[in-house]
């Protein structure tokens, strides 16, 4: 098998998300699935957490045509659907019918390019896991 970053398709709201950096995306579930407590004899108990909530980190490039939209969603706080697809193999696939970006990513100027990262809530993500 190889890895090839081309393999990668990211849609936001429907838009295709271009001019990546070379972290491209990150995803994480917010919480743990399930969660241990220990008793003071030893007894444990566990427990089904139904937190579905999840963060997708996108760092693009300052040139990228999709900065202001993503920047216009961040403040607007609008919901949109999110899909990040990779073909390769495996094949994987985490989607959701509705997240919003956090905040709009921040600006360092210097003397060179700095990436812009934008963190999205996905409030109902699915994996193909």
């Amino acid at each position: 098998m190889q890895y090839d970053p081309m393999d990668l398709t990211v849609t936001v709201g429907g838009v295709f998300i271009t001019g990546f950096s070379e972290d491209l995306a990150e995803w994480e579930k917010d919480e743990d699935n399930k969660t241990a407590k220990v008793g003071a004899q030893g007894d444990v108990v566990t427990s089904k957490v139904n937190n579905p909530l999840a963060t997708l980190t996108i760092t693009l490039l300052p040139t990228s045509p999709q900065v202001a939209y993503l920047d216009k969603l961040a403040v607007t706080g609008q919901e949109v659907p999110v899909s990040v697809i990779y073909n390769g193999e495996p094949k994987e696939s985490i989607t959701c019918t509705r997240a919003f970006v956090k905040k709009p990513a921040s600006r360092t100027y210097g003397k060179e390019a700095e990436d812009r990262e934008f963190e999205i809530q996905m409030l109902d993500h699915k994996t193909n896991q």
